[in-house]
Parts: structure tokens; C-alpha cells; sequence
């Protein structure tokens, strides 16, 4: 299968971590299109292991490859035969250089003595073979509920010598000596919300194998960088300074890992934000843009650093070829806003970091003023040796929601109580409006806000470029063609997460309570949304857009009217 999109159905976690997210019903039961046995090569995006990244095995983007059975198809003695002959009949790795985990069971679940057994009998040495709890063999659920089981993973042994635990060191030691390659998932289990588990009525085997760690054992790398998954790249990075990879490769790690993260966060169409995946795209490039500027690399340095990503990665996934424009826009134009504030906001933080440990308050006026991530003034202090108050700031960022709540919900409201006939059709015409431009921009494009009265409507929308008078005369041809059809409008009630489920648009997801109003326009437009709206398009009359502008960095505005 191919891989699924980094924005997961599921709408507990904001990005996808693990190749099984997108089969996950399929292990609690729904009956799988694709058959009982199913591969893939899933991109992932992780923020657990941030302050990790930069040595030799971490990182935030990562493609991860895995092999899965549904329905009891296969279970334990298969999925480790198939992982022991790939990874030394394939892929030609000494079977002496593997050592072996599996779950040594608690209280809950019991000691996974048949996956030991089995290993045993394919070759593996029982003193190469270790039992460890449930933090390290024990996986998911991704999300806060769904299935779960013991795990037993192949670690790479990169030297061969002990650490001073002499016998005592083996996998998941934390002396360097090995890295995990292949984690081997036995569902067995489904966790509810409140940590509960049950057993599965069918058994399910979910595997990960970073890509990125596969290459650094076959390629004999020492670290994941030393891969070709990354030497591009940090060749490009290597002409902005004086300073050798070899001699300082942190700062170059951490830069040649985020900015890879940024290309596909942007071609998922998110841009730069200080809300959820917007937040999490601006930390990763505002922390690159710091130690950038660390190593006196100059302005813009992202530009060709993306532009170098979407060369090494656009044979396996096309469409960042085709978005490049947007991709290396978005960019651009975080790049641009912060280099703005970078230096005051430095100095400011050198003022404050002079008075010692760095108050909720004071981190807050970094963030709100300099836009520095909580976690840039954190990763500043640690280097000075600073505490920071994190519940504080947390204090001053909901003081601050709160005084501007009335604001932002009238920003995404769009329509008020108590709205008359014009502005019901008005708001009718911006779902229109909004699946028009999603197929004419692309699916990069989602509604930032809207303002309706009985005259016209205001649409803002994620996208980085004027549109051009072809794409606007384009959009308004496909909204009238929409209303001439006369297209019921339908409104069903359903729990939020089916609503996800079913392709329903949903961009505000902190307003949405568990059960929510879908409304569906035909098989043209489907949103979650609260209303008011006309029975059918027939009643709109005519649709005219009047302008289109600037609305902000990468929002784009447009008026409307029914005529």
C-alpha cells in the first residue's frame, strides 16, 4: 500500500507516527480492503524525540517500512521468520551481528516466552536474547485508545564490545553500542481510554523499520546521517560555512532533519502557526533558522536546502514536484518573518536571561512579541544553565485565549444567532466556495476564518500566491455550476471522529464537542459545521466574487456576493 497523508484520520494525534495508524481499524475488527496481508513505506513525523535530534539515530521525519496481518492471518512464528530472512537472507546481515527483545511480561500481561522460543529456534543464541518491561517491549496504542500488544525487536550490535556493564550490556543500553532496526508488534490487545485492556477478538502482527536506521546498518554508516538518505543534503548545508560537518555535525544534523520535515509538512498544505500543526511546523523552522544563524549562514539558507529535499525525495513521492512553489513559499515567508525578530528577540532574551531563571510571564513576551517557540527559549536557557517556568507560561497563553476568545470565535463563526434568510444563503455559498477552491488551488487550501453579513461573505483561506483572473473566473464558474445543479443540502448528526472518517472538512478541532453537525452538498462539499444553511443551492441565485487579496502570510482573502 501506499504511504497515507502525515494528517491521520484519527483525531487524537496531529501527524502519523507509525505505519499502522491507517490500517488501525483494521485490527479492531472492520474487514480490510486490501486483504489480510498488506506492506508499506509510511511517512512519519515525530516531535517525542526532538531533543534528541542530532545524534546518531533520532529524528522528527522518517519513513518507516512494515509489514501487517489483519484477521489472524499470521501471528508471531511468521511475522520473526519473515523479519530474520529478510534482514540476513535479503539483505545479507550477519546473523551473529543481531541481538533480540521480547516482552518479559507484569502484572497485566504475561512473559512472552513463545516469540524467545522461536527466535531460539531460528538460529538466535539465548544469551543474545533479552527480556525487558513494558516501556521497551510493550507498543501503542497510537492515539489515546485502540489496539496494543507485546512487542520483540532486532537491535544491531555497532561494535561488538561491551560497555563497563560487561555482561550486562545488551539492547536498549544506553552506551551506543546498539540500535533498534526492526520492532516486531503481536496485537493482542485493545486499550480503552481509561488504560483498560481486553483481548482482541483477531490477532494482528504490526512491524516498524525506520528506513533511515536500515540504511545506516547496510550502508555501514555510523549514524543515520551517514546515509544517502542525507549526504545531499548535507553537502548543500556544508557550502554556507567555514566550519567542516566533521567538526561540529550537530548543528548540521539538526538543520538537514528539520528542514526534510518542513518540505512535507508544507506539501501537506500546513502552514506556519501558533496553533497545533501550524505550531509544530514553525517550531522546526525557527529552530533551524537558530542554528543557522549559529553558524553565520545567510538569509534564506532554507531555500535551497528544500529545493535539495524535493530533488532527493520527488522520484518516490511526485506531488512535492508539483508543489514545490507552495512549499518553498511557505518557507520563505516564515523565514523572512523571523529573521525580522530573530535578533531583538535574542537580545531581549540575553536581558532577561541576565536576572536568572526565566518566568512564565517573561517566556510569554518572547513568544507573544519575538515569536519564539516555548521551546526555543527552553533550549536557550538550558545552554545558559536557566530554568524556565513552563506552567506559567502556560498560565499567560490561556489568559491570553481567553481575552481574545470572543474575537476568534467570531473570526471562525461566520454567521451569528439569529441570521436571516441572505446571510443562511451567503454562508451555503462559502462551502461552495471553499470545495471549488480546494479543486482549483489544490488540497493545500482550508478555510482561516470567515465573516458573513445579509450582503456578502469573507472568505479567508490557506494559500500562498494571488490568484490569477483564470483560477477566480474558474472557481466562480464551478460554484455556479453548483448552484444551477440544485444540489440538496443534507444535515446529519454524527460523533466527531466518524465525521473525520467519512472525509468531512475540519479545520477548528479545539472547538469541535464529541458529537458534531455535518452538512453535505451533494458529493461536491461535505463539512463539519453549525449552520444556518439553505435546503438546497437552487436558492442562492447567482455567485459573483468581488476581490481577492492578502489577508496575511499565506491567507488569502476573498469578497463575495449573491446576486
Amino acid at each position: 500500500m501506499p504511504s497515507s497523508s502525515l494528517l491521520p484520520t484519527d483525531p487524537s494525534v496531529l501527524f502519523t507516527t507509525a505505519g499502522m495508524q491507517q490500517f488501525k481499524g483494521y485490527f479492531l475488527g472492520e474487514t480490510s480492503p486490501y486483504g489480510t496481508r498488506v506492506t508499506s513505506c509510511q511517512k512519519c513525523f515525530r516531535t517525542s524525540d526532538i531533543d534528541e535530534v542530532g545524534d546518531d539515530t533520532h529524528l522528527t521525519f522518517l519513513e518507516m517500512l512494515g509489514n501487517f496481518s489483519f484477521a489472524s492471518d499470521y501471528f508471531k512464528k511468521e511475522a520473526i521468520e519473515f523479519a530474520l530472512e529478510f534482514l540476513t537472507k535479503e539483505l545479507n546481515i550477519p546473523l551473529e551481528k543481531l541481538w533480540f527483545t521480547y516482552f518479559k511480561g507484569d502484572k497485566e500481561v504475561p512473559e512472552d516466552t513463545e516469540s524467545k522460543e522461536i527466535w531460539i529456534s531460528l538460529g538466535a543464541k539465548e544469551e543474545k536474547i533479552r527480556g525487558c518491561g513494558r516501556e521497551d517491549n510493550f507498543w501503542g496504542p497510537t492515539g489515546e485508545e485502540g489496539p496494543c500488544g507485546p512487542t520483540s525487536e532486532v537491535h544491531f550490535d555497532l561494535t561488538g564490545t561491551p560497555c563497563e556493564k560487561g555482561s550486562g550490556c545488551g539492547p536498549n543500553c544506553d552506551c551506543g553500542r546498539f540500535v533498534e532496526i526492526w520492532n516486531l508488534v503481536f496485537n493482542e490487545y485493545n486499550q480503552s481510554k481509561d488504560k483498560n485492556l481486553t483481548l482482541l477478538k483477531e490477532k494482528g502482527v504490526d512491524t516498524g523499520m525506520g528506513l533511515e536506521r536500515l540504511a545506516m546498518v547496510v550502508q555501514g554508516g555510523e549514524s543515520v546521517f551517514d546515509t544517502d538518505l542525507f549526504k545531499p543534503l548535507l553537502v548543500r548545508i556544508s557550502e554556507h560555512s567555514p566550519d567542516p560537518y566533521s567538526q561540529n555535525p550537530h548543528p548540521y544534523r539538526i538543520i538537514a532533519d528539520h528542514i526534510k520535515g518542513s518540505v512535507f509538512l508544507a506539501s501537506e498544505g500546513i502552514l506556519p502557526s501558533n496553533v497545533e500543526r501550524g505550531y509544530i511546523l514553525r517550531r522546526v523552522l525557527r529552530r533551524a533558522m537558530r542554528y543557522g544563524r549559529l553558524l553565520n549562514f545567510p538569509s534564506n539558507f532554507l531555500i535551497p536546502l528544500a529545493k535539495e529535499v524535493i530533488k532527493m525525495y520527488g522520484g518516490a513521492y511526485p506531488y512535492l514536484i508539483s508543489k514545490e512553489e507552495e512549499i518553498v513559499d511557505a518557507i520563505r515567508e516564515e523565514e523572512s518573518k523571523f529573521s525580522k525578530t530573530l535578533e531583538r528577540g535574542l537580545k531581549q532574551f540575553e536581558k532577561i536571561a541576565a536576572e536568572g531563571d526565566i518566568d512564565g510571564s517573561k517566556a510569554f513576551h518572547l513568544f507573544d512579541t519575538y515569536g519564539f517557540p516555548l521551546e526555543l527559549t527552553k533550549e536557550l536557557a538550558k545552554e545558559k544553565g536557566l530554568n524556565v517556568d513552563e506552567q506559567g507560561f502556560e498560565e499567560a497563553l490561556k489568559e491570553h485565549k481567553k481575552v481574545s476568545r470572543a474575537g476568534v470565535e467570531k473570526k471562525f463563526g461566520g454567521v451569528g444567532a439569529g441570521a436571516g434568510k441572505e446571510a443562511a444563503k451567503l454562508h451555503t455559498a462559502t462551502h461552495l466556495l471553499h470545495a471549488a477552491l480546494r479543486k482549483v488551488l489544490g488540497g493545500h487550501v482550508r478555510q482561516m476564518g470567515s465573516d458573513i453579513t445579509a450582503q456578502r461573505l469573507r472568505f479567508d483561506f490557506a494559500h500562498t500566491q494571488k490568484m490569477t483572473p483564470e483560477e477566480i473566473k474558474e472557481v466562480e464558474d464551478m460554484v455556479n455550476q453548483k448552484i444551477e445543479e440544485d444540489l440538496k443540502v443534507e444535515k446529519r448528526e454524527m460523533k466527531y471522529a466518524d465525521a473525520i472518517k467519512e472525509g468531512a472538512m475540519a479545520f477548528f478541532k479545539e472547538k469541535y464537542p464529541e458529537t458534531v453537525t455535518v452538512y453535505s452538498i451533494g458529493d461536491f462539499s461535505k463539512e463539519i459545521c453549525g449552520g444556518p444553511h439553505t435546503q438546497s443551492t437552487g436558492e442562492l441565485g447567482s455567485f459573483k466574487i468581488v476581490k481577492e487579496e492578502s489577508s496575511g502570510a499565506g491567507v488569502r482573502r476573498i469578497r463575495a456576493i449573491l446576486e
